[in-house]
């Protein structure tokens, strides 16, 4: 299937579907609506984790030294009443389990993106700041994407403080990291940005872009899922051909009489899963 054939298939999805696909340092071979800005979702949490690293490398943070693991947050609103995740709408139980006690900030890192802890990512946003995860964005070349608050800061959300990716930015974020293991680059110096790849390639949740690779494949990548959302964002490492950035994001109109969330969801994560599977048949052909 060419990419003309691809944007004619997607333009038949309801909904918005943003793609961006590219070598490393070298100009995307296929993009789609790559500037839409969609909601986040997790995605978001691949800046957090620059934004940690960053101050670890400036001597701001110490990665292994055990900080409190606490349920409540200040809001993003100034003003607003502090705020609390929902166990329930988190995706770890292992961060949970340690409220009241300790953790190393590197292990909360791990849970926020192999896991997609909500708990997490909120207590590292708390370390770090929100204005770090800008910067973050800011050095990896992104142009839309915002991370203005934390996970469920409901009263900042509905003051429309919110949190924003399009697949350019997060390609651009991605490849940053990648290409900051060989050489340095703006994000962190190489020992930093493989260490984050590690993480990255760690990700448990593997039923969209990773699902459409052949077994065994290296891929860096986080993805981010809510009601009408599902996002995968990496870079694919294959044994016979350059690594490449692959960002799809999606965002579906659950107007009424539409499908449910979980229809919804499985139909995004077989679409994701089928561009990943035709992108890595693509990848020798993938330009400089």
């Amino acid at each position: 299937m060419t990419w003309e054939e691809l944007d004619a298939h997607l333009d038949k999805v309801p909904g918005t579907v943003s793609a961006y696909v590219g070598r490393l340092d070298a100009r995307p071979a296929w993009t789609r609506q790559a500037d839409a800005t969609h909601y986040a979702a997790s995605t978001m949490k691949a800046a957090v984790l620059v934004a940690l690293y960053r101050a670890a490398e400036s001597g701001r943070l110490d990665l292994d030294a055990p900080i409190p693991v606490h349920n409540v947050f200040d809001s993003a609103l100034a003003g607003a009443p502090r705020y609390a995740n929902d166990r329930d709408y988190d995706n770890d139980e292992a961060v949970w389990a340690r409220v009241g006690g300790t953790a190393p900030l590197r292990w909360l890192a791990e849970r926020m993106i192999i896991r997609s802890s909500n708990l997490a990512t909120n207590i590292v946003i708390g370390h770090v700041g929100l204005p770090a995860v800008a910067e973050a964005w800011a050095l990896a070349g992104a142009r839309h994407s915002v991370t203005g608050r934390g996970i469920e800061d409901y009263a900042a959300r509905d003051a429309g403080i919110d949190n924003l990716v399009t697949a350019a930015d997060l390609a651009a974020l991605l490849g940053e990291l990648a290409l900051g293991a060989r050489r340095s680059g703006p994000l962190a110096a190489p020992a930093g940005c493989t260490s984050m790849l590690d993480v990255l390639f760690a990700q448990e949740h593997r039923e969209d872009l990773a699902a459409g690779l052949p077994d065994g494949t290296r891929i860096a990548h986080k993805n981010g899922w809510v009601r009408g959302i599902r996002h995968g964002a990496g870079v694919v490492f294959p044994a016979d051909a350059p690594p490449y950035a692959i960002v799809v994001c999606t965002t579906t109109d659950l107007a009424d009489g539409g499908p449910s969330g979980e229809e919804t969801e499985d139909d995004a994560c077989r679409l994701i899963a089928n561009i990943s599977a035709q992108v890595w048949a693509s990848r020798h052909e993938l330009a400089d």
